[in-house]
């Protein structure tokens, strides 16, 4: 129930989670996973939130690279909710990302949340070239070929909000992966001036559903 997406000579996969696969590379590639952020809201004194987003956010990408049968993962930062999230998720949780890193190529791209070095394996980078796509956090205006996540882009079809990809011609921003995480409207001025005016919404949901990117 994907989206194929032709993207600068590469037929990538949309998927109905939010995760990207690159069939040629057997890559998935999730963005702002936000692992511990309801313990980071309490610790914090924001609003207290159930604490099993993190759980669910991993059972999600278990199922994902189970599907794809992915041997490499990218994911674009945000991956944890802040620099002390990753030491205070519950064991079980440390145990079932150990266990989904083991035997793939994982790199951590660093975010604005999670901008320092953590304690756990993989693979740690700025931002990650593998021809031709730049895989990074943040877009950047007039780069090319640019797979990235930072925004949580959502549209709205059918009075339902919907987490959703963002796609045109030079340009791919993820939604948000992780369970509990917010998002921002595709016609906010920051992703309109982003996008081309013919860019694609492509929603999550049971299916990957694209529609013109609502301005």
């Amino acid at each position: 129930m994907h989206h194929a997406l032709f993207f600068h000579g590469e037929t990538l996969h949309l998927m109905p989670n939010g995760a990207l696969f690159w069939p040629a590379r057997k890559l998935l590639t999730v963005s702002d996973l936000h692992l511990g952020k309801s313990e980071r809201l309490a610790r914090r004194g924001g609003t207290l939130l159930p604490p099993y987003e993190t759980l669910a956010t991993l059972e999600k990408l278990d199922r994902d690279l189970e599907a794809t049968g992915a041997e490499t993962v990218i994911c674009l930062g945000d991956s944890f909710d802040d620099l002390a999230a990753f030491d205070r998720i519950e064991d079980s949780a440390r145990l079932w990302l150990a266990r989904l890193m083991a035997g793939r190529d994982w790199t951590w791209i660093t975010g604005n949340h999670d901008p320092g070095p953590i304690e756990i394996g993989g693979t740690h980078r700025a931002e990650v070239h593998l021809a031709p796509f730049t895989f990074r956090h943040i877009a950047k205006p007039q780069e090319t070929a640019e797979i990235s996540g930072h925004y949580h882009p959502k549209a709205r079809l059918a009075g339902q909000s919907r987490p959703c990809f963002l796609a045109d011609a030079q340009r791919l921003i993820l939604p948000a992966y992780g369970v509990y995480t917010g998002g921002l409207r595709s016609h906010d001025a920051t992703l309109t001036a982003l996008m081309d005016r013919d860019a694609l919404a492509i929603l999550t949901g049971p299916r990957a559903l694209a529609i013109p990117m609502p301005r």
